[in-house]
């Protein structure tokens, strides 16, 4: 078995087959769940790449379906023990938001809106420990450092040699004047964004507070991509205590659109570098000289 494995992802995968199959043979989850003296829920989750799937559950279903290629068989199979592997992110504990970063890892693109804080992937060390202790007041020093860890490892997408990951940002000022940590670590974080923003597969835009009511009033989201064509879009929507996960190509194909119209609203690309630059002079005066090129100033 090759090592680059993703188990979040081979989970969707299988579960995507099985949904396939059972809608080929004309069943419906009420009716698998019957038949093979299961719950509904279970079916659903399987289906949804929510839940295990074991060799067993794909043997059964597929002679409930009908299935008689034996290669296609053996192909589920093989992807139902990949998603009882460990993803690298298993070796740092139960992570709350481990089903994300599975798909994070495997993802080509990601268009993400945050409306308060600079994203994950886009932070500093120091700006990324005082989010963590602003937001989750009540992690011990162990926990907070192992999400530190983790957010850092979750970095590397942006750097991977030859397939590094696209990403799209779309900024609310409120990220830029939010003081977070200090203004040192403020004005670090800006000048990271910089050097960031020049890469050829990063874009950001900031969406400054005089544009009002826009379609990401609602709050974050993310939209994730993948090469592979059988894998579909999802739209990842944060919360405190749980996450969402929309794949039914009604929700991304809104989510895509509410993104669009957030593009067409924020600052383009060069002014938006010229608008961090203005935000950095706020924490550290006039003496910044800035890693990219600073456009003149653009008419409002």
């Amino acid at each position: 078995m090759g090592a680059h494995v993703n188990p979040t992802v081979s989970r969707r995968r299988l579960g995507s087959e099985l949904r396939r199959l059972r809608e080929i043979r004309g069943m419906t989850t009420p009716q698998v769940a019957e038949s093979l003296l299961i719950s509904q829920p279970k079916i659903s989750l399987m289906e949804n790449g929510r839940r295990l799937i074991k060799p067993r559950d794909v043997r059964d279903l597929c002679g409930l379906y009908g299935v008689q290629d034996r290669r296609l068989v053996d192909q589920l199979m093989q992807l139902a023990r990949e998603s009882g592997q460990q993803g690298w992110w298993n070796a740092y504990g139960d992570i709350p938001y481990g089903a994300y970063i599975g798909l994070e890892a495997e993802a080509a693109a990601i268009r993400c809106y945050e409306p308060l804080v600079i994203p994950g992937l886009l932070q500093t060390p120091a700006y990324a420990r005082a989010v963590i202790a602003g937001t989750i007041p009540q992690a011990t020093a162990e926990q907070a450092a192992t999400r530190l860890q983790v957010r850092l490892r979750r970095q590397q997408r942006l750097s991977a040699p030859g397939n590094p990951l696209r990403l799209w940002a779309v900024l609310d000022e409120s990220a830029l004047r939010r003081l977070v940590g200090s203004r040192e670590v403020m004005r670090e974080q800006l000048e990271h964004l910089t050097r960031l923003a020049a890469q050829p597969h990063i874009t950001m835009q900031v969406l400054p507070h005089d544009t009002g009511a826009h379609p990401g009033v609602s709050g974050q989201f993310a939209l994730l991509e993948f090469a592979d064509a059988t894998d579909a879009s999802v739209v990842y929507l944060e919360r405190f205590t749980s996450d969402l996960y929309l794949e039914k190509r009604s929700d991304v194909r809104i989510y895509s659109g509410m993104y669009a119209h957030l593009q067409a609203q924020a600052l383009s690309p060069d002014r938006t570098r010229y608008f961090i630059n203005e935000a950095i002079r706020a924490y550290v005066g006039t003496e910044f000289q800035p890693d990219v090129r600073t456009p003149s100033r653009p008419n409002p």
